[in-house]
């Protein structure tokens, strides 16, 4: 029993199969060792006459007959090993086997270490796992580098069907122009590239946001930069919206104050859940195409745009949550030309935006309630009728309220504003007539959406934007309403891709009645990472 006991104190059978596995043994040395350790643990077992061993080995019967199987086996295995010709054999005491290891499960226990160490070093880039739609994240030690965009093209055919004079109307018959058009252009989207940059250091998030939106038309020179109408001429260049630079400091607790340039509160949530925003809706101009169509911009609401600020989010509480800010105050514009509209280029106070949200689930139901306003004193108001000052100031004021619902494969959104000097289609376009007085506006739309498949997603839409005259004031040709109906689907082809194809009608009137039609039909692709 003794003799049974040490012998499998000393069994390294399952030492040099380890050593085998990881290569520290070639084929013939690990046959060598193996034949040599159990003859000299077993060997008794190894004897081929019918001598005393054999016959003791019957007698001890069943407790050791697991050891003589497992020992006939070896043997096998070890001949097999052995059995290579072009190795020569090396004869290793087993417990220099054993030390040997020893020192190599050592070494893969510090190489483990190592690499948990190099996991959190500053030096070493590591790719995050990639959520669709959320961008290529690379982490450099507490540093996260997020590299998102998007990019799209469209084949745009638009008929002017009817075309009066409507001065500030969108459809592209205002003005008379009966002339069909073919571009290739960009969406309301522009492409994009967006790289933020994010860390914590003293319990502060801390974030650095860079925002390209480069279009694939020509750009041309005018009052909106990249998103003037473009210049289908040779040996043009694309043009280069910067929308975004700003930086955010704050955390969950105390909420997150933001320093730079961005989308406004005012008007954002009404912009981005609009389906347009992913195709063409109203073109705006197709014979020139600039960075981007309008979608639905002065024709269910007035642009958020992106302005430089100082604004504050606080933390989000059961779904609550408000944002306030100081943005840079912008001048009265005369969008409709022919001296219709006053114009301002004083500024002694910023404008001021704020908003409040409810986001909430119930069940398969889900949803947002939202409302803004806007405030900004527009001062030393001009006119190039009067050739003069006007002598007056004005305080526009504007207030929004929206919501948007979904319930399984339904969506659906509304949306309505209101505005006292805030004119139509951009903020301050058209607001303020040109005896000074400000002109009331309003609009709204609504949009449903069902999503047939999990590919297949169906679009309706309809919206208006009214401009009202001053008190006193006749202006026949001055834009007074903007609508239009949108029909489009968008079809899934991966995570990233999707087909869109569309059909949109646009229409503006004048106070004297005049009237402006236009029709168009877009297919295109956009691309998301």
């Amino acid at each position: 029993m003794t003799c049974s006991q040490a012998a499998r104190a000393d069994d390294y059978t399952d030492l040099l199969d380890i050593l085998r596995a990881k290569g520290s043994l070639t084929k013939g040395e690990y046959g060598t060792l193996l034949t040599k350790h159990l003859h000299h643990s077993h060997p008794s077992l190894d004897r081929d006459d019918d001598g005393p061993a054999r016959s003791a080995r019957g007698a001890r019967g069943t407790s050791e007959s697991g050891t003589g199987t497992r020992y006939a086996a070896d043997m096998r295995h070890a001949r097999t090993h052995d059995a290579s010709p072009d190795v020569t054999p090396v004869f290793v005491d087993a417990r220099d086997a054993a030390n040997n290891a020893a020192a190599s499960a050592r070494s893969a226990h510090d190489s483990m270490l190592a690499a948990q160490q190099a996991v959190h070093d500053p030096g070493l880039v590591h790719v995050a796992k990639y959520v669709p739609g959320k961008g290529l994240t690379f982490q450099a030690g507490e540093i996260a580098i997020n590299l998102s965009g998007f990019v799209n093209g469209f084949y745009t055919y638009n008929s002017p069907s009817t075309g009066q004079t409507v001065a500030g109307g969108v459809s592209t018959g205002a003005g008379g122009n009966k002339f069909d058009a073919s571009a290739v252009r960009n969406g309301l989207l522009p492409a994009g590239l967006i790289t933020k940059i994010t860390t914590t250091q003293e319990g502060i998030d801390l974030a650095a946001v860079f925002g390209m939106y480069p279009g694939i038309d020509n750009a041309t020179n005018g009052a909106f930069n990249a998103n003037t109408g473009g210049s289908p001429v040779g040996l043009g260049t694309a043009g280069l919206d910067f929308r975004q630079i700003y930086i955010t400091a704050g955390n969950k607790k105390w909420g997150t104050f933001k320093v730079g340039r961005d989308i406004a509160l005012f008007g954002s949530d009404a912009i981005l859940f609009d389906a347009t925003l992913l195709s063409v809706g109203s073109t705006g101009s197709n014979a020139a195409p600039g960075n981007t169509s309008l979608g639905r911009i002065g024709v269910g609401y007035v642009y958020a745009d992106w302005i430089p600020q100082i604004s504050y989010a606080s933390p989000v509480w059961h779904g609550l949550q408000g944002s306030v800010g100081i943005f840079q105050p912008l001048d009265e514009f005369n969008f409709a030309g022919d001296g219709s509209s006053a114009t301002s280029t004083y500024h002694s106070s910023p404008m001021v935006q704020g908003k409040f949200s409810y986001d909430f689930t119930a069940g398969d139901l889900k949803g947002r309630i939202w409302a803004g306003f806007l405030a900004q004193h527009q001062q030393r108001l001009t006119s190039s009728i009067l050739a003069q000052s006007t002598g007056r100031g004005a305080t526009v004021e504007a207030g929004e309220i929206g919501t948007k619902l979904s319930y399984k494969g339904f969506e659906g959104v509304a949306y309505y504003y209101r505005g006292s000097g805030l004119g139509t289609t951009g903020l301050f376009f058209d607001g303020i007539a040109a005896d000074g007085r400000k002109r009331d506006s309003e609009g709204f739309y609504v949009q449903g959406a069902y999503s047939v498949t999990k590919r297949l997603r169906l679009v309706g839409s309809y919206g208006v934007s009214n401009l009202y005259q001053g008190p006193m004031e006749l202006d026949p040709d001055l834009v007074k309403r903007n609508e239009s109906e949108v029909g489009a689907l968008f079809y899934k082809i991966t995570d990233w891709l999707q087909l869109v194809g569309e059909y949109a009608h646009t229409e503006s009137s004048a106070h004297n009645g005049n009237k402006a039609k236009d029709n168009s039909a877009s297919g295109g692709a956009v691309l998301f990472f």
